[in-house]
């Protein structure tokens, strides 16, 4: 039996209010559902689901584009994200995903490049790394969750079209004589392949670097025999057997799936956010804007009340339940912040309640871990936080008395550029003073993007300082072991705290926003390099200063001129 989820062709795009195409000074949303969706279709037949693209083309995130030909902007990557979420957590039966399109001859043009043109260099950077995100969970899925995507290129798929290939396990291609991949960025529009592609080439598929160099520089890209020869897809398919070879290709995908054919899923049911001028409060997480100070300051909660001590409660609880309620939440928090309010520079953190019930669930999560929702919500933590490593924004943590850096919630502090915590207590109150916990879930389920877990990258090559470390999981770790330990930066005590923070904040907004960017980008991922690491390493550096050369966006740049009918003139100097 098929079952599918169409959308609505009356349904309401996510909310988005903007002074004009190019600001991103409005509030764009991220919250969105299946009715709701006018470019994805999704449907799912036993263990297989398919997601189709159908962009509509007179539905952008904001007037002045058309989205031609499966081209996307960010309201298309909104809906793809959401439901990529949706079937690991509400499909537990579905072992495989096809990712296709729905229109004839044509998979995806990749990003709009009309949309690229009137947008703010900010929300160019903002768009191309959540879209770069949206396709590391599509990776992930593959790799952890047992939900494998096979990509049915129908047609031509160009630029991010082709990158959003690149992200699937499996690329199977239409042999029609026409049918292309390709990455023509650098030719036609003066700039490189935004989501991960030259990256994904030559470190995923291990094409040749000079195959790479050719291809790369070649607009019309290449097809059929050649495409497979060179590995840019893993096969090619008659249309007289296209539809059969992928639907073959994806059961057995399938059938090497420990994904519960018989589970019930859980629904993610819309969240709950206040959201004022200079507050944001979910159930779990408060957020304060200082604008003035170019500050948001989150307070993070631990869970209260009985909490479910059994698979079985967990299930039941479903989005309630406290580590994925948090996921979400600090997911929205992130990405909201992140696009509508980008002059807010530095993130605080805190934490509060009792670090003996997040201990609790963190041993819950680790010791039932082969249970396939919650390794679910491990791999959703995981992704979250990642989301907040690559963020470009400072990251403070403040370990005051009252405080619950425990487990899962020190990730947090562990995650800060620097923290601070109290020596003592703060004169008249009765609050308990300062400590830290460390669990198993900072020990190896949620490592960074470097595959590291964030203890490991703060102290590389010291595996016997980690060794000591696990020795004190499950004890309180007061403020001058902490210091001793290295896991914290600066211990004022009650004199000095009030002084020492405010000092770095306004210093911290003193400093050049392009600067930090860079110098927190480079310091986050110490040791080994990974895929994604250099994906979004990389993703700095171009974004930051190809996607400004006037060769892209100059008078007489390619971006510019894109479509018009006229020349490029490109400055010759090789800087």
């Amino acid at each position: 039996m098929s079952t599918a989820i169409r959308a609505d062709e009356q349904a309401r795009r996510p909310e988005v209010q903007t002074e004009s195409a190019s600001s991103t000074s409005g509030s764009i949303e991220f919250a969105t559902r299946p009715e709701h969706y006018r470019h994805w279709r999704l449907s799912i037949d036993g263990r297989v689901a398919r997601l189709a693209m159908d962009v509509q083309e007179d539905a952008p995130l904001v007037p002045g584009y058309e989205l031609k030909l499966n081209s996307y902007d960010l309201s298309v990557d909104i809906e793809l994200y959401d439901a990529v979420q949706r079937l690991r957590f509400e499909h537990p039966e579905v072992a495989a995903v096809v990712l296709c399109s729905a229109k004839p001859q044509v998979f995806c043009a990749g990003a709009n490049i009309r949309m690229l043109a009137q947008s703010s260099h900010a929300h160019k950077v903002n768009f191309c790394k959540f879209t770069n995100e949206t396709r590391n969970s599509i990776e992930d899925a593959s790799a952890h969750s047992g939900q494998t995507y096979v990509c049915a290129v129908n047609g031509t798929a160009s630029g991010g079209g082709y990158e959003l290939a690149l992200a699937c396990e499996h690329i199977i291609l239409i042999d029609n004589g026409s049918s292309a991949v390709s990455l023509p960025e650098l030719p036609l529009l003066a700039v490189l392949p935004g989501t991960g592609g030259l990256t994904r080439l030559v470190d995923k598929r291990h094409v040749r670097r000079d195959r790479a160099d050719f291809f790369c520089t070649t607009s019309e890209g290449l097809r059929g025999k050649r495409a497979q020869e060179w590995n840019l897809v893993d096969e090619i398919a008659p249309r007289s057997r296209f539809e059969e070879t992928v639907q073959a290709r994806a059961l057995a995908f399938a059938t090497q799936s420990d994904r519960p054919a018989d589970a019930g899923g859980i629904a993610l049911t819309p969240l709950a956010r206040s959201l004022e001028d200079t507050t944001m409060t979910y159930e779990h997480i408060s957020i304060e804007l200082d604008r003035a100070l170019r500050t948001a300051a989150f307070t993070v909660h631990a869970p209260s009340g009985d909490l479910p001590h059994t698979v079985e409660a967990i299930h039941a609880a479903g989005a309630r339940f406290w580590p994925l309620a948090l996921a979400r939440e600090l997911d929205d928090a992130i990405l909201y912040l992140r696009l509508n309010e980008e002059d807010i520079g530095t993130w605080v953190f805190r934490t509060s309640g009792e670090a003996a019930l997040v201990e609790d669930v963190d041993s819950l999560l680790t010791e039932h871990v082969d249970d396939w929702l919650i390794r679910e919500i491990i791999l959703y933590l995981k992704r979250t936080f990642q989301r907040l490593d690559v963020s470009a924004r400072s990251l403070i943590a403040l370990i005051e008395p009252g405080s619950c850096f425990t487990g899962t919630l020190f990730e947090l502090a562990l995650a800060a550029d620097r923290s601070y915590m109290l020596d003592g207590r703060f004169e008249g109150s009765v609050l308990p003073a300062a400590a830290l916990r460390l669990t198993s879930m900072n020990f190896g389920p949620l490592p960074m993007h470097n595959g590291s877990t964030r203890l490991s990258s703060r102290f590389p090559a010291q595996p016997d300082h980690i060794a000591e470390l696990q020795s004190y999981m499950g004890r309180d770790i007061d403020t001058e072991t902490a210091d001793e330990l290295g896991l914290v930066t600066f211990i004022p005590d009650d004199i000095d705290w009030e002084d020492e923070v405010r000092l770095a904040l306004e210093e911290r907004a003193s400093f050049s926003p392009d600067a930090l960017t860079g110098m927190e980008a480079s310091l986050r991922f110490a040791g080994q390099e990974t895929l994604q690491t250099k994906i979004f390493g990389r993703l700095s550096a171009w974004q930051n200063w190809i996607f400004q050369r006037p060769n892209a966006v100059g008078e007489d740049g390619a971006l510019t001129l894109y479509g018009t009918g006229k020349q490029s003139r490109f400055r010759k100097q090789r800087v």
